[in-house]
């Protein structure tokens, strides 16, 4: 009689076991990258860390998060961002802010980020109009 018992907690703990831990079940694992998406995934790592540098640059040049806030390009995916890729390592971003809670966009930041992690504010202040 022990031994029924000892093997039914033994089959109910496996099956609860497999339950708990899917990739114990999973008979479809996530595919393997090649090298080639790994590079396209590693240079998106950049830009997405240069974008939050500049986006941080600014929120700090225009007195913090209660001040400030960047547009929600800046919070969004990096290749979705308002940037322009130099050609010589670095990315400008150019976009535009406003207080907390305002709807209106008063400030224009422009930033240039190198790769690795140098930053400059180009311009901030009042947003300019382009010439035509």
């Amino acid at each position: 009689m022990k031994l029924n018992i000892r093997l039914a907690c033994l089959v109910a703990l496996s099956t609860l076991a497999i339950g708990v831990f899917p990739t114990l079940s999973n008979a479809y694992p996530a595919p393997r990258y090649t090298a080639d998406r790994v590079i396209i995934i590693d240079n998106n790592l950049e830009l997405s860390r240069a974008k939050n540098l500049a986006r941080q640059a600014a929120e700090v040049a225009n007195g913090g998060l209660g001040k400030y806030r960047a547009e929600a390009a800046m919070h969004g995916p990096a290749k979705e961002s308002p940037f322009v890729d130099n050609g010589n390592g670095t990315w400008t971003f150019i976009f535009q802010g406003h207080k907390p809670g305002a709807s209106v966009y008063t400030v224009e930041t422009v930033v240039t980020v190198s790769q690795d992690g140098r930053v400059r504010v180009d311009y901030n202040g009042a947003i300019r109009q382009l010439s035509q």
